[in-house]
């Protein structure tokens, strides 16, 4: 019995305490709107490609990685995350992937 009244005011402290805290909202930053450079496949891209993921996943790519990069991207969307992209559409997609992000020359875009 005397190990309950040693407990009972540690217990009533932590209470006592934790209702005291006052939690803070955590407020979200701004989604910016990602848009890809208005290109021939630009339309095709958004919208096969947003169907899985934020197009931010696109547009933060290094640079420079070149067709086979992006070819390869294409297909790892496909065979590995099951994506259903028809063949020629995967062609059209990394294509446009590879215009305007794949050259090391290409400016953030």
């Amino acid at each position: 019995m005397g190990r309950y009244f040693m407990i009972l005011p540690l217990a009533a402290g932590a209470l006592l305490m934790a209702s005291n805290i006052q939690s803070k909202p955590y407020v979200l930053p701004e989604e910016k709107p990602v848009t890809l450079p208005a290109e021939p496949g630009a339309e095709l891209t958004a919208a096969t490609c947003a169907a899985c993921h934020s197009l931010d996943y696109l547009t933060t790519q290094p640079r420079g990685k070149g067709a086979q990069f992006w070819k390869d991207s294409v297909a790892k969307m496909i065979n590995v995350y099951g994506a259903p992209i028809e063949k020629t559409d995967a062609d059209t997609i990394a294509a446009y992937l590879a215009s305007t992000y794949g050259g090391p020359t290409q400016a953030k875009k």
